[in-house]
């Protein structure tokens, strides 16, 4: 799969203390992808950008939140993004470092 597609699938990874949690535990990461992408697709994209076995690929869609606050110049409001979510599952013996490149 070319670099270009890999990189339309995988937006970014999500690094939170809960996630960090479960890549030790479970041996599972998370990433933010693409709308359109489904499993199989995704599945390829991580096996092709980290060179893994995935095992399994759960996917969820996060629709955005109305947010309003109140500021010295009025009430503003507005919608915190809508994104996708994939929990990866990787082989045993298998782990992405997101650390290693900075």
């Amino acid at each position: 799969m070319p670099e270009e597609q890999i990189m339309a699938i995988i937006l970014k990874p999500i690094v939170t203390e809960k996630m960090t949690r479960m890549s030790e535990k479970f041996n599972r990461v998370a990433f933010r992808v693409a709308h359109e992408a489904n499993k199989i697709e995704i599945k390829k994209a991580v096996e092709d950008m980290y060179g893994v076995t995935v095992i399994a690929v759960n996917t969820s869609n996060y629709h955005g939140k109305k947010k309003s606050r109140y500021t010295k110049a009025g009430m503003i409001n507005g919608l915190t993004a809508t994104y996708k979510k994939a929990i990866i599952t990787l082989k045993e013996g298998d782990t992405i470092d997101f650390y290693s490149n900075i």
